[in-house]
């Protein structure tokens, strides 16, 4: 008997309900198909062919890009489709890199994880592979093409969600390579340090710059007296890959960890955000007020600002001048233990944890003048916990250290789309009644959607606020912008969807499950005492201190067209 919006899978039957291909309707069926170049989040590609099913007529078709029709009798494992897709993976394999041990993306890396999958240990074909030259021109991702296997995906991310197109396809069939634009540096080209194209790699191709062995060299050095800061998306990204739920809050864990291997002292980046709020609302008001150039483009994401930087040059009067809260926080601490050194230490070294690639092409810009010594990513401090042997589930977790020992939840929040406006209305509201936040949590800038609006009352007149993340779509909004179609007094950018919680140096999830590690940033906020950025106490010790008469040297930057 055929039932209707029915499809038979493997002699099920499964409902199809508005699936967007026939891989999506094989997945609820409780089969996992191996695939290379489909994502969810992107464009369907069909380039890999790892997904081929087979209709009961014995036609081979690749799921990702089938779509599902009623009383469709599909097979998911026969003889013919396991020869198949071994022959694919040795066909990779045979022109691919196989130094799988000494690969930066080993223990992650899908086409090694599927040879183990479909027992591959020997290879047929010749491997030829010609010998490649890595690009490690950026401070951010390095790229190794003899470990490519042209499965699209770093392209798409950087075309499709990105816009950015510092990478594609050149040349044609088996001379075919991915490349920058008259094969440049990849530091020489468009790229803007997002990472997202590591993020979306399979394989080995396009990695996260590890700098964890300067680090470690630094912290063992005992002249050196060693501080470090923790962005706040950093505690919600770390737990899925050392056995604990997404989105768990494990920042007292990450801070014991620190100091086990030997951090003197650790901090919390969100204080810097504090200063950010503060520092940020100011300038808003101001502009506001004083016929500023508006809207405000906020300066947080160091890619956005280097998007706007190579895309739209002509804007760069918009964005803010105020440092990223990463680059604020280390200033502070420079500028504060230039003279309080501890004795016996000859040097202060900083270096901030981030979920962001970006942030390591920050650190090095020479506007900012150095302050942060080096960033590793939330994927290079699971590598030192890995290897340091440290049970990060069962160690006991830790308070962050003094005299920077407070921040309040709007910093924290930070770390997701939406957060960085949220905090800067609760600045301009100057009101942390329990009614008034819970009114600005439902002026609509939480969410995951790509793209919020918002209208803010302020005095007589309504503010419009806009809230996006993605660079793509962060350039449609602004050409609706410039072009007259849509006018904001602010606008909220992250280059990587659904803010700092999808940054490329965090572990990959997809932009859905990414929700949960904003519900542990919004956790977070509402267990802590301190709600807005004013209230925090230490922010009013430091303009009273450290920042006197220093504000605009180590909290502003002029970012020049």
């Amino acid at each position: 008997m055929q039932l209707e919006n029915f499809i038979e899978i493997d002699g099920i039957p499964v409902k199809i309900e508005n699936e967007r291909n026939l891989l999506e309707v094989i997945v609820k069926s409780g089969v996992k198909l191996p695939v290379f170049c489909y994502h969810s989040d992107l464009s369907i590609y069909g380039a890999c062919r790892m997904c081929m099913v087979e209709d009961e007529k014995g036609r081979l078709m690749a799921a990702c890009s089938t779509i599902p029709r009623s009383g469709m009798v599909i097979k998911t494992n026969t003889k013919r489709l396991r020869k198949y897709r071994k022959s694919i993976l040795e066909l990779l394999l045979a022109s691919h890199c196989r130094d799988c041990t000494t690969c930066g993306n080993s223990g992650k890396c899908k086409l090694q994880s599927l040879a183990v999958q479909f027992g591959i240990t020997t290879v047929r074909f010749d491997n030829d592979r010609t010998d490649s030259v890595k690009d490690e021109s950026s401070p951010s991702i390095i790229r190794d093409s003899s470990k490519c296997i042209l499965c699209g995906d770093c392209v798409r991310e950087c075309n499709e969600i990105q816009n950015v197109g510092a990478i594609d396809f050149t040349f044609r069939g088996s001379k075919a390579i991915i490349s920058t634009a008259f094969d440049k540096p990849i530091a020489e080209s468009l790229c803007v340090n997002c990472g997202q194209c590591a993020a979306a790699c399979p394989t080995g191709a396009i990695i996260v710059r590890d700098d964890t062995a300067k680090v470690l060299d630094m912290i063992d050095d005992p002249e050196v007296f060693v501080t470090c800061e923790i962005a706040p998306a950093v505690r919600v990204g770390i737990g899925q890959e050392l056995d604990l739920d997404i989105g768990s809050n494990t920042m007292g864990k990450i801070i014991a960890v620190l100091h086990r291997i030997g951090v003197d002292k650790v901090f919390d980046t969100a204080t810097g955000a504090d200063l950010t709020v503060m520092e940020e609302t100011s300038e808003f008001v101001n502009r506001l007020e004083n016929g500023g150039t508006l809207p405000l483009l906020t300066s947080c994401c160091p890619a956005w600002v280097n998007y706007v930087e190579k895309k739209y040059p002509e804007m760069i009067e918009n964005v803010s001048t105020c440092r990223s809260p990463m680059s604020m926080f280390s200033a502070v601490v420079k500028e504060y233990y230039k003279d309080k050194m501890p004795e016996g230490k000859k040097k202060h070294y900083h270096f901030a944890l981030m979920p962001c690639t970006a942030k390591k092409f920050e650190a090095k810009r020479d506007e900012f003048g150095g302050v942060t010594d080096d960033v590793i990513t939330t994927q290079e401090l699971i590598k030192i916990i890995k290897e340091s042997g440290i049970r990060f589930r069962e160690i006991e977790p830790e308070s962050v250290d003094m005299p920077f020992g407070t921040a309040s939840g709007a910093g924290v929040i930070f770390g997701v789309t939406g957060g960085v406006t949220e905090a800067v209305l609760r600045k301009v509201a100057n009101d942390s009644s329990r009614t008034t936040l819970a009114q600005i949590e439902y002026t609509g800038v939480r969410g995951m959607d790509d793209v919020k609006e918002a209208f803010i009352p302020y005095g007589d007149r309504k503010l419009h606020i806009a809230v996006v993340s993605g660079l793509a779509n962060a350039s449609r909004l602004i050409e609706k912008v410039k072009s007259g179609e849509s006018k904001y007094d602010l606008i909220e950018v992250m280059a990587c969807r659904g803010g700092c919680i999808g940054g490329a140096g965090q572990p990959y999830i997809s932009h859905r499950r990414r929700v949960k590690r904003g519900e542990g940033l919004y956790r977070s906020d509402r267990e802590s005492s301190v709600k807005c950025s004013q209230d925090n106490h230490i922010t009013n010790e430091l303009y009273n201190g450290v920042l006197k008469d220093k504000v605009h040297e180590l909290l502003h930057v002029d970012y020049t067209e």
